[in-house]
């Protein structure tokens, strides 16, 4: 072979590299939309944005953007739609959304409509059939909320053993933070009259008698459900986790929290290794298995396939609309049984373990997410933190005060010197702001999940669903945060409204932080991935009440369409 040949090949090879490389490398333009870039304290939008190998390349003008993108660029019209970061929830429970997904869909109106007992036990029903409790073992649903329901109590086991006597059944209530089972349940899980309270927990009873009723509160229900919602074959823990996933997609995840992962944390490292994810997934360990979990190359800032372990999770109390959060007054309805005084009750009544929790935490240096709804709860959060402040630093610890639901105004104020984040949770203003002022009256009703104020002390906030507390549309959480207007059509809490830029905030740029990702995520700016949302309408200038209508359109991770309408 001649020196000339021998050229003339590594010419055409390194031709055909090149053209090879432009072509599986190409920018894409985004134009002719509204483009919100979430930089700054006021709307910012370009006209343009070039994305190229998954992040963001330039923002500006249109007539720059084709320049920045070169020969052979992709262009996408927007024709008018509008282009955001990708979302990402203040607070949920992604392992949990497969079981929203598949299970029995027992949410009231407007997302189902369950809103009597009678349609609860029809839904269970038509869903019992041999393929579905092949997934579980169980008969199982989630969502059912006594608030709405029009007998205004819990179903019991009475009522399900209306479905079936043959198989277990355990529906969860809207909260997350009840069960209930039919009679086969209780057997199956081995409670009878002989089983005594767990700590933080309680074990509902026929009136008058220690005979279970079905009804399991807090750490009497959460282990339970756990397993008894578990997919028990390889092929139903797949169809749970793409069901999940594909739930999340629909409404604007690119980045998703499992806000209390415990052996599910299992199930979403076998699913990174097998790369199933679509969009990132940060997981916060409860305080009972981080011995177990935490030290591993998942607990890091950086993901490993889409998924890593954030920080630890503790709980302090229970759901203020299912009255078990801890308050310092008593409901001014207390459940069936209670004493008029009830003021709710701690999940871990013991301070100095609290404080040894935390100190872990501290030592460590993992963030710490703590659920605190009531205020009872949220004093015996800060008096035990504080100290552990004071010894080890609280300087980017970016520690979070999790739904803050009754939290009171010198609380935030110790909160903001303790450079706390509040993820609060105005969802509730909706679904239960007429039962909230039923349970704590007309004044302090006004200031349940207070994000403005919050705000205007300076603190750092995010919002979030909770999801499946309720679905994970972070469209209707926009609105909620916006328009604060009850089931009834009462505002609750006119002067704690976010402006609709400050409500995209929370669940963009700011929970971007909140997560330690503001580096790489939560705005449209040079370097930053390409996690892109494109809705049909721009929440930003349409009438608020109709920001809860805006649809999902395309949901894209660092470019790529991993979801489209």
């Amino acid at each position: 072979m001649t020196n000339k040949t021998l050229l003339l090949i590594l010419g055409i090879t390194l031709f055909c590299s090149c053209e090879k490389t432009e072509k599986y490398n190409i920018s894409t333009v985004y134009y002719n939309g509204d483009i919100i870039t979430m930089v700054g304290d006021s709307p910012n939008y370009v006209e343009a944005i070039v994305e190229k190998d998954g992040k963001i390349v330039f923002t500006g003008s249109s007539k720059e953007a084709m320049t920045i993108a070169g020969k052979g660029h992709k262009m996408i019209n927007l024709e008018g739609r509008t282009l955001v970061p990708g979302l990402i929830d203040g607070h949920a429970h992604f392992a949990n959304f497969g079981a929203q997904a598949i299970g029995a869909q027992l949410l009231a109106s407007p997302d189902a409509n369950v809103d009597d007992m009678k349609t609860l036990i029809s839904v269970l029903k038509e869903w019992n059939t041999p393929e579905n409790r092949a997934l579980t073992g169980w008969i199982f649903g989630t969502g059912f909320d006594d608030s709405i329901l029009k007998e205004k109590r819990f179903p019991t086991k009475h009522d399900l053993d209306e479905v079936s006597t043959e198989f277990p059944i355990m529906i969860t209530h809207i909260s997350g933070h009840f069960a209930v089972v039919n009679s086969k349940g209780l057997e199956k899980l081995g409670i009878d009259e002989n089983s005594k309270n767990p700590e933080g927990g309680i074990i509902r009873r026929e009136n008058n008698s220690t005979e279970p009723n079905g009804v399991l509160e807090e750490l009497a229900a959460i282990p339970y459900m756990l397993q008894a919602i578990a997919p028990k074959s390889e092929e139903a823990v797949m169809r749970f986790f793409e069901a999940g996933q594909e739930m999340a997609l629909s409404y604007g995840y690119t980045t998703a929290q499992e806000g209390r992962a415990m052996q599910n944390h299992e199930m979403l490292v076998a699913m990174a290794e097998k790369e199933k994810y679509k969009i990132d997934v940060v997981s916060y360990i409860d305080y009972a298995f981080v011995d177990k979990y935490m030290d591993s190359k998942w607990n890091s800032k950086t993901y490993t396939n889409k998924y890593r372990i954030g920080g630890m999770k503790v709980t302090l109390d229970g759901s203020p609309q299912g009255r078990t959060a801890w308050r310092t007054e008593p409901y001014l309805i207390p459940p069936q049984g209670m004493p008029h005084d009830y003021s709710g009750y701690p999940a871990i009544p013991n301070d100095s373990i609290v404080t040894s929790i935390f100190e872990k935490g501290f030592k460590n240096n993992w963030q710490i997410l703590a659920h605190t709804n009531g205020d009872a709860a949220i004093d015996q959060f800060i008096r035990t933190m504080k100290p552990l402040q004071e010894k080890y630093g609280k300087e980017n610890r970016r520690d979070v005060i999790i739904h803050g639901q009754y939290i009171r105004e010198d609380q935030l104020n110790d909160a903001k010197e303790m450079k706390m984040i509040a993820s609060l949770f105005p969802l509730h203003t909706f679904y239960w702001g007429d039962w909230h002022t039923q349970l704590i009256g007309d004044s302090l009703v006004q200031s349940i999940s207070p994000v403005k104020t919050a705000l205007k002390k300076g603190m750092d906030i995010t919002i979030h669903t909770d999801a499946p507390v309720a679905l994970p549309n972070l469209m209707r959480v926009l609105w909620t945060a916006v328009e604060r207007t009850s089931r009834s059509g009462k505002v609750i809490g006119e002067d704690e409204r976010l402006t609709p830029y400050e409500a995209l905030q929370a669940i963009t740029i700011w929970s971007a932080y909140q997560h330690f990702e503001e580096d790489r995520k939560g705005s449209l700016e040079k370097g930053k991935l390409a996690d892109f949302v494109i809705l049909d309408k721009n929440p930003l200038k349409i009438n608020p009440e109709n920001i809860k209508d805006i649809q999902v359109l395309k949901t894209m991770k660092e470019g790529k369409i991993v979801y489209e309408k």
